[in-house]
């Protein structure tokens, strides 16, 4: 049973992902009816000398639904860093798909965005396992950081299975008919201040048992390393540290409840945690 403390520390990482007043200093962004995202004051003012199509007015932002197609040329021209990598603009994380818009402008946008977990599961005769990866050195964001076997966005016109497949072969050299065998174990959602701005995301959990023969390769350079940890060690390294990426805490913590590593009153206040 984990003590007191490091059941702190975790509703500490839970927590962290949920650091967003809204609409707090922003403005909620608004394409005709639609409610698509949050801007800050200054981002909305140049916005607006862009484009006559973006309209600035007390408590929110106003975009013409016809610019809708032109989100990404109004990021480029206010200068923000893309990603050439475009993602699904929707109202509601299982709404409609209404634009898109380069996955490096999402936080400035405020826009939701949609992202697939993958716990790598080996039941081995001494124990329950998972694969950890470690993100590389040169990533932009979180570089070094613990990750799972595979984790990431999903473009623009996937579905998060078909996500989780193509970064399954992309990530970790897992081929795609051992990846079609994951299963959906959760979802979370959070607002979340970061450096790079406002995380509006969706997380979709996925468990995947894989045998003791298969051994994951970094293919893409996203990570450098993989290593088989057992289910204690990963408890004692997210119960004592911030080794691990801010929102790989979130569905490790829900893999340790769901294969009994913490009980009791404990468990029922991370379960409590993780569903606000």
């Amino acid at each position: 049973m984990a003590s007191d403390a490091r059941i702190a520390k975790l509703l500490s990482h839970i927590a962290a992902c949920h650091t967003a007043v809204l609409p707090g200093e922003r403005l909620p962004l608004y394409a005709g009816a639609h409610h698509i995202g949050y801007l800050r004051p200054a981002l909305a003012a140049r916005l607006a000398e862009i484009s006559p199509r973006v309209t600035v007015l007390a408590h929110k932002v106003l975009l013409n639904e016809a610019a809708l197609p032109q989100l990404n040329e109004l990021a480029a021209a206010a200068g923000i860093p893309t990603r050439a990598e475009d993602f699904d603009v929707r109202e509601t994380a299982d709404g409609p798909a209404l634009a898109v818009l380069d996955r490096g402008a999402l936080p400035d946008f405020g826009v939701i965005g949609v992202g697939v977990h993958l716990n790598g599961i080996v039941r081995r005769a001494d124990g329950v396992h998972v694969w950890v990866g470690k993100r590389a050195a040169n990533k932009k964001l979180d570089p070094g950081k613990l990750d799972h076997l595979v984790a990431g966005g999903v473009p623009a016109g996937y579905t998060p299975f078909q996500a989780l497949v193509k970064e399954s072969e992309e990530e970790a050299a897992l081929p795609e008919a051992m990846a079609v065998h994951a299963r959906l174990v959760g979802t979370f959602r959070y607002d979340m201040e970061r450096p790079e701005g406002l995380r509006r995301d969706l997380i979709h959990a996925y468990d995947l048992e894989l045998p003791e023969s298969f051994t994951p390769e970094p293919v893409d350079g996203e990570v450098e390393s993989f290593s088989l940890w057992p289910l204690p060690r990963v408890l004692e390294v997210l119960s004592t540290t911030d080794e691990f990426k801010f929102n790989v805490t979130l569905v490790l913590i829900d893999l340790l409840l769901r294969e009994g590593l913490i009980t009791g009153d404990n468990a029922e206040t991370l379960r409590r945690a993780l569903a606000a």
